[in-house]
């Protein structure tokens, strides 16, 4: 009989939409010892009307024009990208970004770092009026009440600046230079202050794909027609500005606390004066609380594995989706690699199932 439980379990670990992985890195530094991260270390400026920069990988084939680089979704499939080779350890970036139109078709302005703490904008092209931003810490993704839409009038049919500014002490989001949002570690949620040295990811997907887990689409404002298409979304230009300063980032330790990271070369916050750090702004009124549960696809994701749960909202109580930090490969063209549908088991109540089936509560990886 315990056989045959155990069969069945390993049945349900088997179907895919069971399963899921979110936000990943190929290697975290909270659970191995990883190759340190290379330093922007100082401010820099990126034209995209010039073409494309050295300083970015692209997957996707994102094209280049007057507009800057173009990121469309023409067909099924699409998902254009890119991201930096670099990465900053707090700082400022500006992104001039014109958004997609279409109904569920996503735009993305992304920072991320290894160990999946991150810093969003994300615009749904069902609005032309509003954008949404949003944090997580260490992949953690419940209490899923961290993210906010700000008004911004059309963001389709005009060019805006969006800006992050981020230190220790507090995250800030302006939209044309006016602050919409500020994050402390004391308003972020138990532990998941954004911290540790991140990317920029800039790109655009079908949240709307009708192949797509029906929480995904009612996100994205519902179905994407493709045959209205195409839909492109454009940034003009990038400013960074790093905060430390340095070759290289790496993690001392496994706390994934700021004060954990060292640079080689450099110093941490060593690119910042002290009025910066000190001076903490007030929260503006954030137009409305929406729930963004999990990072999505498209600049989260390399490859077409990426599987949305079909839970809404996605994250939600004891049955909450976990973050997967297990290990990832790369294939051949060097894009990471998740692991397949059945190699982890995320979902608490499926574990359960295993604890009464083997007796006792194990990771899994078939």
């Amino acid at each position: 009989m315990r056989l045959s439980l155990f069969g069945a379990a390993l049945g349900l670990l088997s179907y895919p939409s069971l399963v899921t992985a979110q936000t990943y890195t190929s290697c975290n530094p909270r659970q191995n010892t990883c190759p340190a991260d290379t330093a922007l270390g100082k401010s820099a400026s990126y034209d995209f009307t010039s073409g494309s920069s050295s300083a970015f990988e692209s997957t996707g084939s994102p094209a280049y024009s007057d507009d800057g680089v173009a990121f469309t979704v023409a067909k099924k499939g699409d998902a254009p990208l890119i991201q930096s080779k670099w990465y900053i350890m707090f700082g400022r970036v500006e992104y001039v970004i014109k958004a997609a139109p279409g109904t569920g078709i996503v735009s993305s302005a992304v920072l991320q770092s290894d160990d999946l703490d991150e810093i969003d904008w994300e615009w749904l092209g069902g609005n032309n009026n509003l954008v949404q931003s949003n944090y997580f810490g260490k992949g953690e993704t419940s209490p899923n009440n961290r993210g906010a839409t700000h008004d911004v009038a059309n963001n389709h049919d005009e060019f805006h600046t969006y800006t992050v500014d981020w230190t220790s002490e507090q995250i800030v989001w302006q939209i044309d230079g006016k602050t919409v949002r500020v994050l402390t570690p004391e308003t972020a949620n138990a532990n998941q202050y954004p911290q540790t040295p991140m990317v920029v990811k800039v790109g655009i997907w079908a949240g709307g794909d009708p192949n797509n887990a029906q929480g995904t689409i009612d996100w994205a404002g519902g179905e994407t027609d493709y045959s209205a298409g195409p839909y492109t979304m454009y940034m003009k230009s990038l400013k960074v500005t790093d905060y430390s300063t340095g070759s290289s980032y790496s993690y001392s330790d496994k706390s994934g606390l700021w004060t954990s990271i060292t640079s080689d070369g450099g110093k941490i916050n060593g690119n910042v004066n002290a009025d910066t750090i000190s001076s903490v702004q007030s929260a503006p009124t954030i137009t409305a609380t929406v729930s963004i549960p999990i990072p999505w696809e498209g600049t989260h994701r390399e490859t077409s594995s990426f599987v949305t749960p079909d839970i809404w909202p996605w994250v939600t109580g004891t049955g909450a989706a976990t973050a997967y930090s297990g290990d990832w490969s790369y294939s051949g063209s060097g894009q990471v690699q998740p692991p397949s549908a059945a190699s982890v088991l995320y979902l608490p109540v499926y574990v359960s199932l295993l604890a009464i089936c083997a007796g006792f509560i194990i990771p899994l990886r078939l």
